[in-house]
């Protein structure tokens, strides 16, 4: 089969190399054909040249075959997993960030098979969806509420649509890229050009949000800033992926304005990609505006280029094979 393998910080290359076979998977595995695959944040610092530290000291990624992509939407090929049969269009976690590739091994437990009429690069953005929706489970109810995302890259983008679908009052949106061009769209009532450190200090007191998500990751400095700009009594949630083992808190600031800080991954995984679907249905122009660019495989090199630098009016950028 295909597959694309990052063999220098940011060089991708492709190469042919065996498929996984149907007799090797594991219960509750499934063989997806990959139809589309979405670029999230979390996989440019890889692309960039950079070893998750859950890796640990023995990670193989560079040359790993389908690396680094994990959102990905296909056809079931193979399955041993109860509950998803061969035919299915399905979407959700390639598990091992090797879904670059024309065929990925995945976690059943992590797919959802959607509505065939919905086209995979469409299909894709269910999974980030998913993540969203989950972690704004997680916290306090946000109706009535001002909810601040740092970061309106893909992910900080689908927090404010869905904080505002909640019920939030005000959305603040805060990014060094103009996104005032999608604001709109995504439910942002105020969106913020500035790096979070100046915003954060720029805040009167009275109009400090409730509720301040970090969409960032990849840094320390950006959890500090939301800590500083939330309201007292209010919460942060830290949803950006944390490249360094250890993160520096303003913990003398945390007592001061008894706040909460929260943090976690995705669970519920099948559940919460069934509800992201139906969460599609309910806001059909979310899909429309949200997928910005899409590159075919053979140009999954450029599509990375491309998301590692952001630009007003980019959004989603997907990698698909039709």
């Amino acid at each position: 089969m295909w597959a694309h393998r990052l063999v220098a910080p940011q060089r991708l290359e492709t190469t042919e190399v065996p498929a996984p076979q149907e007799a090797a998977l594991a219960p509750g595995q499934v063989l997806v054909a990959v139809a589309a695959g979405g670029i999230c944040g979390s996989d440019l610092p890889l692309f960039r040249g950079g070893i998750s530290p859950d890796a640990g000291p023995d990670a193989r990624e560079f040359g790993t075959p389908g690396f680094p992509m994990h959102e990905v939407a296909g056809a079931v090929v193979a399955s041993r997993h109860p509950d998803i049969g061969v035919g299915e269009d399905v979407v959700g976690w390639a598990p091992r960030f090797d879904g670059l590739a024309e065929l990925v091994v995945c976690d059943g437990d992590g797919l959802h098979a959607h509505d065939r009429r919905l086209p995979a690069r469409t299909a894709v953005m269910i999974q980030p969806l998913a993540c969203v929706l989950y972690a704004m489970e997680q916290v306090r109810p946000v109706a009535g509420r001002t909810v601040a995302v740092i970061g309106q890259g893909p992910i900080g983008s689908l927090f404010g649509h869905v904080a505002k679908a909640s019920g939030a009052a005000r959305v603040v949106g805060v990014d060094r890229v103009d996104r005032s061009d999608s604001a709109a769209v995504f439910g942002v009532d105020e969106a913020v050009l500035a790096s979070s450190d100046l915003w954060a200090a720029s805040l009167p007191a009275g109009e400090r949000p409730d509720l301040v998500v970090e969409a960032v990751g990849h840094q320390t400095a950006t959890l500090t800033h939301a800590v500083e700009a939330v309201a007292s009594g209010g919460e942060v949630f830290y949803f950006g992926v944390p490249d360094e083992l250890v993160y520096p808190l303003p913990m003398r600031l945390m007592l001061r304005k008894n706040l909460t800080l929260r943090a976690g991954v995705t669970l519920e995984r099948r559940r919460v990609l069934a509800l992201a679907e139906e969460y599609l249905r309910e806001h059909p122009a979310l899909a429309e505006c949200y997928v910005s660019h899409v590159f075919p495989v053979d140009a999954a090199q450029s599509a990375f280029e491309h998301a590692v630098r952001p630009a007003p009016g980019q959004v989603k950028v997907v990698v698909a094979t039709a």
